[in-house]
């Protein structure tokens, strides 16, 4: 666009909503497909026994690809051992990862009691995925370059001028008007990222609201979704998009991007959920068959919950001592039901298969 320069504070990005065309033939059959895909995943999730089961999980999973994306990058095992383990790990990306699914939960409490996306609840998610207590970049001198080192865009400058922005994203987020709310969801993703309000945390901080909006405008009433993956998969397109809506005021590709992302996203989420509930039902044929005494509902719930489980969780809910509970945990896996991993001076419990499923391997 004709007033943006790279290299100087975009204080002139313009206001929402756009002055553009957001409904063209493209975006419109766009649209239609990604809302098909949302909402089989929707009814997929509350049709299951126990819709709330796999939610830690699945955003550990958001968690840790949205963490990727800033080359923060932690593996499955260490991620899940550092939050099933009593023993307290190092592993700095591990805890960001934590952090950032702490902050989406608390997100979604917020929207429980409060359904309004606004600044001072985007700041209270950016402090708790970075833990600490920053809010609005006050200091100038905030640019965003390429691997080379080149300045490729400097953000708004000056704190009132931030403030400004994000009062207009916040009143356009919120208000009812006539535009899809998927449509929107790309909208507002584009213009927090340009605003770029705080120090550090600025993509990670956008990609929970990306979540938060799906429950606020209820397109997804448990937001089990893993946008990040797309967006790791995609990374190169995804910053030459929202460059394109700066520079050329390009907002059709970016839109058909994001809704792109939507429909693939929520395809791969159905997928998934098929080969875990499909597995769970496995599973429990076996232990049935081969261990009638351990089997139970909850039995299933505890070792799907997360892919590690140990003695602990099995206390809690009541299954015995430990001892006996210990006892149990060996028959699974001398059935070859678990793999046990030592982690520290515990013994841990992984299911394999269903950690198979969550790194994408074929069946």
């Amino acid at each position: 666009m004709s007033d943006f320069k790279k290299d100087i504070p975009y204080n002139q990005l313009p206001l929402l909503p756009p002055n553009s065309n957001l409904e063209t033939t493209e975006i419109f059959k766009k649209t239609i497909s990604a809302s098909r895909s949302l909402a089989n995943l929707n009814g997929a999730v509350i049709n299951l026994p126990n819709p709330r089961l796999f939610l830690d999980t699945i955003h550990l999973q958001e968690a840790k690809a949205s963490s990727e994306i800033e080359n923060i990058i932690t593996t499955n095992d260490d991620l899940y051992q550092s939050i099933v383990a009593d023993k307290k790990f190092d592993d700095p990306a591990s805890k960001e990862v934590i952090s950032y699914k702490n902050a989406l939960w608390y997100g979604l409490e917020i929207l429980d009691s409060r359904p309004f996306i606004t600044t001072n609840l985007c700041i209270e998610i950016m402090q708790r995925i970075k833990e600490n207590t920053s809010g609005i970049r006050t200091t100038p001198g905030t640019t965003l370059s390429n691997a080379k080192g080149e300045t490729i865009y400097t953000p708004p400058s000056g704190e009132e001028v931030i403030r400004e922005k994000l009062s207009n994203w916040e009143s356009f987020v919120n208000e009812n008007d006539t535009l899809d709310p998927l449509i929107k969801m790309a909208v507002m993703h584009y213009q927090f990222e340009a605003i770029h309000p705080f120090s550090d945390g600025n993509g990670r901080t956008g990609r929970v609201l990306l979540l938060l909006y799906l429950k606020l405008v209820n397109l997804l009433d448990i937001p089990a979704i893993y946008l990040s993956e797309y967006i790791i998969e995609n990374k190169t397109e995804y910053y030459k998009r929202l460059r394109q809506v700066t520079e050329n005021g390009d907002w059709e590709n970016w839109i058909v991007y994001m809704l792109d992302m939507v429909e693939k996203t929520a395809n791969q989420g159905i997928n998934q959920l098929k080969r875990i509930t499909e597995l769970m039902d496995q599973m429990s044929d076996e232990i049935k068959n081969k261990l009638p005494r351990l089997h139970s509902k909850e039995l299933i719930e505890i070792i799907f919950r997360l892919p590690y489980t140990k003695r602990q969780y099995l206390i809690d809910e009541g299954f015995g001592t430990p001892k006996t509970v210990g006892n149990y945990l060996m028959e699974l896996e001398k059935n070859d039901l678990l793999k046990s991993v030592r982690v520290g001076k515990e013994k841990l419990y992984l299911n394999y298969r269903l950690m198979d499923i969550l790194e994408g391997k074929p069946a």
